[in-house]
């Protein structure tokens, strides 16, 4: 093997050796399983949030972006700087609160506690199952060609193998593994890509050179409206793709179960300011070698290549082999985040729910193992049958899971009147209005991207159906003082705790929650 390869290997071995770590951390029971006991910190609250969010489209798709569009791509970095800071300040804290209160263990449980009926979750829980499933389809594509590249191993097998290391943490550890590998990945992620993006400068002789080479090329990529000029400027497109990864993040379930597992509410404050270190250094890095790669690889076959083929153009030999550790890293994160919660919506919120209530919580993680295991094969024949386009598939995941479901989950945290019709109405227009957009092909002829429009009319909807509906359909007297608790710091009083972890919740009104 070669020395990149080895790199790969000692990387493979110890992120399989965090699961098995974690197999004996208190994963024996579902809060356990699927929160990690509620008892994680600000620095792998907000990493753990963080590397979920990016993926491997941060290495394939913003480089794509870069490398076809030039500097119009930073509209996405724009959005994404700001998206984890945004999502912990306005769901963070409240949403620790409020999930332990209602006794929630699963982002779509949570949204069923807070709007008692369930058809929110019969609902809720297709449509989160559909989008994780396409995106982390496009999680192994990005894994297997990044193997397939750096190792000569054939597509295939390269793509089996990184759906064989993903799948094998997060099936032993749960939410335990998938947090610890996830910080440690998001470390890996940030070191990769700034090493790519030093290498990047030194080989195209400094900022100042690379922006003059790629003005030779066309002027137009030096701004941000693209290749063709302010003249083709589609602003409804550009609200969308700020919009896709900053406000998007707060729908997204596989990363809002990030606020209900931490330690306590006041660990959003911190996990803030983590996140916002290592956005600002971390996202604009794969735009820029993606622009500066149309310099080094000018006739680069597919864009999607441009960070990896940079990455082998401008580092040595066992340089190369940490950084692809790094691409790993952002596939992986993301990819165990987005099967937990697959397995988590099928053992929780359908099998629990739907088929068998009194079922116990081993046979509940057995089940959502079972899941995990299901989507893994399931992904891995299409992916390595069809593959489609990584920033495609991603960005469209993403479009629908937000306009679905920002919507319902600030106002379940932030506003008292939002009920059950009109969570219901939000969630089904939002997502029929953005995959309807998306099919008709109305991006090109109207200018609005997919986002805008299912954004507009799934907080429309929310508004307009529960004032409507405030008399035949009110607020639960119990919802209505959850969410007044929510509002006040300190500790949780120790009868709204009920139901609750025995241990967890002796904790709780002996320390303060916040501070």
């Amino acid at each position: 093997m070669n020395i990149e390869t080895w790199f790969l290997v000692i990387y493979f071995v110890a992120m399989a050796a965090i699961g098995v770590a974690t197999l004996k951390m208190g994963n024996k029971d579902s809060e356990g399983f699927l929160l990690g006991g509620r008892s994680l910190g600000p620095a792998v609250t907000a990493l753990r949030l963080q590397s979920s969010s990016m993926s491997g489209y941060m290495f394939l798709g913003a480089g794509s972006l870069a490398y076809t569009k030039g500097y119009f791509s930073l509209w996405y970095a724009m959005g994404d700087i700001g998206g984890g800071v945004l999502n912990l300040s306005i769901l963070g804290r409240r949403m620790r609160k409020l999930s332990q209160i209602l006794g929630s263990l699963t982002s779509i449980e949570y949204l069923e506690h807070r709007y008692p009926s369930r058809w929110i979750r019969a609902i809720a829980a297709p449509i989160a199952v559909a989008c994780i499933f396409f995106y982390v389809m496009t999680q192994f594509i990005a894994g297997g060609r990044g193997l397939e590249m750096v190792t000569g191993i054939p597509y295939a097998w390269a793509l089996l193998i990184a759906v064989g290391v993903i799948v094998f943490y997060t099936f032993l550890g749960g939410y335990l593994a998938v947090a610890y590998t996830d910080f440690v990945q998001a470390i890996i992620m940030l070191i990769g890509m700034l090493w790519i993006l030093i290498g990047t400068m030194q080989a195209i002789g400094g900022w100042t050179a690379g922006n003059e080479a790629v003005g030779e090329i066309n002027p137009n990529l030096l701004t941000m409206w693209g290749p063709d000029g302010i003249e083709s400027v589609q602003w409804g497109v550009i609200i969308g793709a700020v919009l896709v990864f900053s406000i998007g993040y707060m729908g997204w379930p596989h990363v809002n179960v990030s606020h209900m597992a931490m330690k306590r509410p006041s660990v959003a404050r911190t996990a803030s300011m983590y996140a916002t270190g290592f956005n600002l250094l971390f996202i604009p890095a794969p735009y820029i070698v993606g622009v500066m790669a149309l310099i080094l690889l000018p006739t680069l076959d597919n864009p999607e290549l441009a960070v990896f083929q940079v990455a082998d153009t401008v580092l040595p030999n066992f340089a190369v082999g940490i950084v692809m550790a790094g691409i790993m890293a952002a596939i992986m994160s993301t990819a165990d985040a987005l099967l937990l919660q697959s397995g988590t919506i099928a053992s929780q919120d359908l099998f629990r729910r739907f088929v068998k209530p009194d079922m116990t919580d081993r046979q509940s993680v057995w089940i959502s193992r079972f899941t995990v295991l299901i989507l893994a094969i399931i992904g891995y024949w299409v992916a390595v049958n069809d593959p489609p386009s990584v920033a495609e598939v991603a960005i469209f995941a993403t479009t629908v899971l937000g306009a679905a479901f920002v919507p319902v989950y600030v106002a379940a945290a932030w506003w008292k009147k939002a009920n059950v019709p009109g969570a219901i109405v939000s969630m089904i227009l939002g997502t029929i209005s953005s995959v309807g957009w998306q099919l008709a092909g109305l991006v090109d002829s109207t200018g609005i991207d997919p986002m805008g429009i299912g954004i507009v009319c799934s907080t429309l909807a929310i508004i307009i159906v529960s004032l409507a509906t405030q008399r035949s359909h009110p607020v639960p007297e119990h919802v209505l003082a959850a969410l007044e608790e929510t509002e006040k710091i300190g500790a949780i009083p120790a009868h709204m705790l009920a139901g609750q972890n025995d241990a967890l919740a002796g904790q709780v009104p002996k320390e303060a929650e916040e501070k």
